[in-house]
């Protein structure tokens, strides 16, 4: 398993944690990360992009001259989109550039940027966040202590953290972010990783494999389905006794005219 050093606020070692290779140490593919850099980026825009059509420019509707005899070609409205200042045929209009991203894409990319991070050594685990104060001053001389080298660094957090979000969100290139809202397009953005203990379990529970996968000499007994019991005969209906109908009377036969 891939083995990290976990650190304090003073920058110096206190312990060592697992991290699970399926997470921290899988095969980078640079396929995913573009598909959800991608997919972030497009679902970013505005998209309030507006051009006006033939019936909301401003102007007359009036026919300009008369259909024939003049010689002109003929024209219907000075709105028209082969006039100056009239509509714009076809042009953009207010929309939504989202899309729908596979889960397995999402997923298989947040692994990618975590293990290319923890492959080039720019992923620490902190051991907590325990600031004193929400004085930047203080945060930012803890930030050299961990890591001098970088200025971009991404900070994971699951807890709320008053003093941290304070400290840390009027410094340039630091961000701070909760692991279920943790973007592969922020890991990429940013140099360095600064994960919290409790932020690297949780990644390692979310991300790991949970369930083990069923061998395959074990067989699996499904329960009988129980068999349907044989519905009773209906008894026949009892045949009503015939009542004696009333003797029809006869019909009067019309009398015909005779022939004369």
């Amino acid at each position: 398993m891939a083995v990290v050093e976990i650190k304090n606020l003073e920058g110096k070692t206190v312990g060592q944690m697992d991290l699970a290779d399926e997470v921290f140490a899988a095969k980078v593919n640079p396929h995913l990360l573009h598909e959800t850099v991608r997919w972030y980026l497009a679902s970013q825009r505005a998209g309030t992009h507006k051009t006006k059509g033939r019936g909301e420019v401003s102007g007359s509707g009036r026919k300009l001259w008369r259909q024939k005899g003049t010689g002109r070609a003929r024209v219907g409205s000075i709105r028209s989109s082969i006039w100056r200042k009239g509509g714009t045929v076809h042009g953009p209009q207010p929309r939504s550039y989202a899309y729908r991203l596979p889960r397995k894409v999402f997923l298989g990319a947040l692994r990618s940027a975590l293990s290319a991070k923890f492959a080039e050594q720019k992923l620490t685990v902190v051991d907590a966040w325990q600031l004193e104060s929400h004085k930047t001053k203080a945060f930012r001389q803890a930030l050299d202590r961990l890591n001098n080298e970088s200025r971009s660094m991404l900070l994971v957090e699951p807890a709320s953290n008053r003093n941290l979000e304070l400290a840390s969100r009027n410094l340039e290139g630091v961000k701070l972010v909760a692991p279920h809202t943790l973007q592969p397009y922020d890991l990429l953005k940013h140099e360095h990783i600064l994960l919290s203990k409790d932020a690297a379990v949780r990644l390692n529970d979310s991300l790991g494999a949970r369930t083990a996968a069923p061998s395959s000499t074990m067989v699996q007994i499904e329960p009988a389905v129980p068999a349907r019991e044989p519905k009773p005969a209906k008894a026949p209906a009892p045949k009503k006794a015939a009542t004696k109908k009333s003797a029809a009377k006869p019909k009067r036969k019309s009398k015909g005219k005779g022939k004369k």
